[in-house]
């Protein structure tokens, strides 16, 4: 069947229908007159004023087969001011859909009472209410074998529950109220059964911060606790664990997702308005460990397809990151990593070469950018890459695009089917139906086998997720179609007919464009980029750095941001400020002016490493703005290479020397090994204060007469001591008699300096005289010592 055609299809019992159509006419001849007098502005299938809402919450089976029994659920409810009498829900059956674009004008407007309502089976395949009250909800159930509904072709019928009633203002039997859908009806298994692909997403928003703790482990710190919420019992991602388990689906998944709750479950901290951080909760803990255990039974022996990590925006970095040096580069980086994630918390290998823009919306600029980092499969949308030859069918998925890269073609209708508000069962059954006809009437198409791909909404919400689950497990109860990975839908043979032609840039849709992050975010993500560059030299252990930075890097990029432009700046925004204070760390300390005095001295400078790991690979460079007035090491400048270890400062020694009076200004600077400046100078003043020719002649005649007087007092004491020796005699005899007689000769006539005793005091001779100051010279060498040089 081809879009393009629009003719109904025949019922299987025609006569019976026929029958029923004159019973109906019969049964509104009494009405006939008060139809004429509706005007002629009010169409006689227009909605009346006080209509009445149908809710259908529930169709099962959803594509029902021979031997089935059709139950139909739901409520009415009066939405005028007067109470309706003599009301009853019926079920129509609609006409055969010849087309695809027929179940796109039912799904647009199912409560529209001028479309083909098709005939009401009623008897006791009705629900009779005495009086609908204005406002009150009334619910119904109604069950009928499937063979009641004389359903002939296979294919999608439309089919309805309406409501009909009297009203004061209209006392005849009316159809207030229709609610329509589709009842998809392959009675035996179709001779060709298409190959459908269902894309089941793990992707998550940007939950980890780059900050991690100071300790060995680097607890990792969350930006809220929302993670937790989304994996616990009930919440999104537990939900779509649970309900993709039993489903042949290939899952698409963020490794920064895992890496998240893999944090999560070893233990994390989560960051507090007032820039502190406290632990996580134990109970969270326990919830990471189940759903981890959980996801990885329900991924064994599936396809699980990785994207690069935290999911980049790919349509962002075509059309303004791709100006700013360096931002491919993080997509590859992005991609390498994603697999070891995978395999590393999963245990099982992923397939890492699909791409998957917003949307699936692709130009030129998209496609070569998904392409740079590996991936030869780009997963495109059939809104965006449209059919422009007029094929009457639905194309496979698997479309060879040149340079070796396959565009897997994702089903539009199908993919958008469980978008919008689903938490009402009734909005979640239309898209279930929605879904199931699309299929059955693509299926229909053609009787050759041909490979579709379903590619929903990134993040879906859990009543989304409910509805999606649905549909696959009624897809695959189904006679039409049959599971397929999304690496069989990529290898498929091609339909030659098939459009392969990208649309250009100025075709991708200006509503997508709008939430692309903007040159400034790559700008600042290159800017990090640096800045982690430079930092990283330094370090023993990089890993401690590299690895959560880099990661952060990432998730500046993801495609989670779009909609959210000031979180996605905040973000990036706390990722450079604690990038900047942990370079931070390793710093010169500030230096007071330094007197030197005299022609040279040693000045120390030094360098605080607050850091829980040793740094090293630096050089420290002491520069002096006056090299004329004030040398280092003899140069304009001097360096040195610095270590320090964790927690600890070191003080680097610099020898200077001085030509000049004066005040000369000096600037320290760390550098890394190659050249790069690392952190903020340190300037400080030397004063010079230099020693002149006339203090040094003082200096100098100082010293000369002390050692002229010491040498004068040696040769008195000499003198002194050999006259002595003289009047002793040689057995001292004549000092004996000197003695005895009282008369010292002219002992008393000598000058103290030239007896060498102090005025008054005993003579050399009496005890407790000191002893020489300066005994007389030796040729011996002098002993060992440790010299000091002042």
């Amino acid at each position: 069947m081809a879009d393009a055609a629009e003719i109904q299809g025949p019922s299987a019992s025609p006569a019976r229908r026929r029958l029923r159509r004159a019973g109906a006419l019969l049964a509104g001849a009494p009405l006939l007159a008060g139809l004429l007098q509706l005007t002629a502005a009010e169409p006689a299938q227009a909605a009346p004023a006080d209509s009445v809402s149908v809710a259908l919450d529930s169709l099962t089976p959803s594509a029902p087969t021979e031997d089935d029994t059709l139950t139909v659920s739901g409520s009415v409810i009066n939405n005028g001011r007067q109470s309706v009498t003599g009301a009853h829900v019926g079920l129509r059956v609609g006409p055969l859909l010849n087309t695809r674009s027929a179940i796109d004008g039912i799904a647009q407007h199912p409560d529209d009472l001028r479309g083909g309502a098709g005939d009401e089976l009623g008897g006791k395949y009705t629900q009779k209410f005495g009086k609908l009250i204005p406002g009150v909800a009334e619910h119904f159930s109604i069950s009928v074998p499937v063979d009641e509904l004389d359903l002939g072709k296979d294919g999608v019928y439309s089919f309805g529950v309406s409501v009909s009633g009297k009203t004061s203002a209209r006392p005849w039997d009316q159809m207030l109220g229709i609610e329509r859908t589709f009842l998809p009806w392959q009675s035996s298994e179709a001779d060709t059964k298409s190959r459908t692909t269902f894309m089941w997403p793990l992707i998550s928003s940007v939950h980890m911060t780059a900050r991690t703790g100071a300790g060995e482990r680097q607890t990792p710190v969350f930006q809220d606790d929302e993670l937790a919420r989304e994996i616990a019992p009930g919440g999104r991602l537990a939900q779509m664990t649970d309900l993709g388990r039993d489903l042949d689906v290939t899952w698409v998944i963020d490794p920064d997702l895992l890496a998240a709750v893999d944090a999560m479950a070893n233990g994390y901290r989560v960051q507090q308005p007032d820039g502190t951080s406290k632990a996580g909760s134990r109970e969270n803990q326990d919830i990471a460990k189940q759903w981890l255990a959980g996801l990885q039974k329900a991924v064994a022996d599936k396809e699980v397809v990785a994207l690069p990590f935290a999911d980049p925006d790919l349509a962002s970095l075509a059309h303004t990151g791709t100006s700013v040096t360096g931002s491919l580069s993080h997509l590859k980086d992005a991609t390498d990593v994603a697999a070891l994630t995978v395999k590393t918390v999963l245990h099982v290998t992923p397939t890492t070469d699909f791409a998957w823009p917003v949307d699936g919306a692709v130009d030129p600029s998209i496609i070569k950018v998904a392409t740079s980092a590996g991936a030869d499969r780009v997963i495109a949308r059939s809104d965006s890459l449209r059919e422009s030859a007029g094929l009457p069918y639905t194309p496979s998925a698997a479309r060879p695009i040149g340079g070796g890269t396959t565009a897997v073609v994702a089903d539009a209708r199908m993919s958008t089917a469980f978008e919008g508000d689903l938490t009402k069962a009734d909005t979640s059954t239309l898209a279930v139906q929605q879904f199931l006809a699309q299929s059955l009437e693509a299926n229909v198409q053609k009787d050759e086998q041909r490979s579709f791909v379903v590619a929903p909404q990134r993040t879906p919400t859990a009543s989304q997720a409910q509805a999606m689950a649905t549909a696959v497990k009624a897809l695959q109860d189904g006679n039409w179609s049959q599971p397929e990975t999304l690496t069989g839908a990529a290898n498929a043979k091609p339909d030659p007919d098939a459009t392969t032609r990208i649309p250009s840039t100025s075709a991708y849709p200006s509503s997508l464009r709008k939430q692309e992050l903007p040159r400034s975010a790559f700008e600042q993500i290159a800017d990090t980029q640096d800045k982690l560059d430079n930092f990283q030299v330094i370090l023993t252990d990089q890993s401690r750095v590299v690895t959560p930075f880099g990661r952060a890097i990432d998730r500046g990029m993801s495609t989670s941001w779009r909609g959210q432009a000031a979180k996605a700046d905040g973000f990036r925004t706390d990722v450079l400020s604690y990038l900047d204070n942990l370079g931070g760390q390793v710093k010169l300390i500030d230096k007071s002016e330094t007197k030197l005095s005299g022609r040279s001295a040693t000045i120390p400078v030094t360098v605080q490493n607050n850091l829980v790991q040793p740094v090293g690979h630096l050089y420290l460079r002491l520069s002096s703005t006056q090299p004329t007035r004030l040398k280092i090491a003899g140069k304009a400048y001097d360096e040195q290479p610095v270590e320090v270890s964790g927690g600890h400062s070191q003080s680097v020694k610099f020898t200077t020397s001085a030509n000049a009076n004066g005040r000369a200004t000096v600037l320290a600077q760390l550098y890394t090994e190659d050249g790069q400046e690392y952190g903020d100078p340190v300037s400080f003043d030397v004063k010079v204060t230099e020693v002149t020719p006339t203090v040094m002649l003082v200096i100098g005649g100082g010293v000369l007469l002390l050692v002229l007087a010491g040498f004068r007092m040696y040769t008195q004491r000499k003198r002194a001591a050999a006259r002595q020796a003289e009047e002793e005699g040689p057995d001292g005899a004549e000092a004996d008699s000197a003695d005895e007689s009282g008369n010292p000769d002219d002992a008393g006539d000598r000058l103290p300096e030239e007896s060498g005793s102090p005025a008054g005091a005993a003579g050399p001779d009496q005890p407790g005289d000191p002893a020489p100051d300066t005994a007389p010279e030796s040729a011996d060498p002098s002993g060992t010592g440790e010299r000091v040089d002042r």
